[in-house]
């Protein structure tokens, strides 16, 4: 399905994310292997905030790779439409066991280490383990953020809002942990800095808390996202108007008066429509031209299955908003 939220191809969801997901595991367990060490070196609030925050991604990944399989997985005779929210309820899984916890674990050890008069030692360590680590991250985030501009300038959409409303939770969770990875070690190497500029150990126990607070921000946007695909999330107005026109380019329809579009996967959605047909086809021809119209829809490998029924007598035709009409037709 060409749309605003997963515009192409399964290259989008498919392939293109899971080798974006195993780029960022990867790079997770080396960098969180680092912040360990560091962290037992210097004695950092920060920098241990920051190792449990990386033992989280790299656990938030298999969460994912996860999803990615379990979700690809097609239909069967218990589910009909495949097994594609599964890939919601796993990416669910990790915000809410991965991100909160360690959320919460960061502004823990933060307050409790907002009393503490132990000097952090070996601070080169941690500035050369920072460093290191902006820059694996920073190599999953252009991974992440090269597949995102791809697919939303498909879409005709900024990155930013093409994240917020994709179909696919694995790459924008991956977008979303390097992103707060990235801002977490700015947080951790600020507090380190002025920890040894000022000799208080305040601001490294407050930048573990402020690492804390980032993760909870982007677990609750995560939840929140993935709560909407799993209980039932519509495609965009500008997805619906290509299919509306997609329906109505088809040679046996007239009219298109009712659609109705929801996600049943990654890129995978469940169509219903009402239609009138063109000509007058006998009634007892009706059935199965509607059912050949069903399975020409259901060709577009985006569309999990296609009903259609016929319009009512009276009601009126939808129409593609103007500022729809340049939309791309599905494919």
């Amino acid at each position: 399905m060409t749309d605003a939220q997963q515009p192409t191809a399964q290259q989008g969801s498919g392939g293109g994310s899971f080798l974006t997901v195993l780029v960022a595991l990867v790079a997770n367990v080396a960098i969180a292997v680092a912040k360990s060490v560091a962290a037992v070196l210097t004695g950092s609030a920060s920098m241990t905030a920051e190792a449990a925050h990386s033992w989280a991604d790299s656990g938030n990944e298999v969460f994912l790779l996860i999803a990615e399989r379990r979700g690809a997985r097609g239909p069967d005779r218990t589910h009909p439409y495949g097994y594609g929210r599964d890939a919601y309820v796993w990416s669910l899984f990790a915000a809410v066991g991965l991100f909160t916890v360690v959320a919460v674990l960061s502004i823990q050890h933060g307050i409790s280490e907002l009393g503490s008069d132990e000097p952090n030692e070996n601070q080169l360590i941690a500035y050369l383990v920072v460093g290191v680590s902006f820059v694996l991250e920073g190599v999953s985030f252009l991974r992440s953020l090269h597949q995102l501009r791809g697919t939303a300038a498909a879409a005709r959409q900024d990155v930013l809002e093409h994240v917020l409303k994709t179909s696919d939770p694995t790459v924008r969770a991956v977008f979303f942990e390097d992103a707060a990875a990235l801002i977490g070690l700015v947080l951790a190497a600020a507090g380190i800095a002025l920890h040894e500029i000022t000799g208080s150990p305040v601001w490294d126990a407050a930048g573990s808390i402020a690492i804390g607070v980032l993760l909870g921000v982007v677990a609750i946007v995560l939840i929140q996202l993935n709560r909407r695909f799993i209980i039932g999330q519509s495609p965009s107005p500008r997805v619906q108007a290509a299919v509306l026109r997609m329906l109505a380019a088809h040679e046996h329809v007239a009219t298109v008066s009712y659609l109705h579009l929801e996600y049943v996967g990654p890129s995978r959605v469940y169509l219903v429509a009402a239609v009138d047909l063109t000509g007058d086809a006998p009634e007892h021809e009706i059935a199965g031209l509607l059912a050949s119209i069903g399975r020409t829809v259901e060709q577009d490998e985006h569309v999990a299955e296609a009903v259609l029924t016929l319009s009512r007598p009276g009601d009126p035709p939808l129409e593609v908003p103007a500022d729809q009409q340049a939309v791309p037709a599905p494919r």
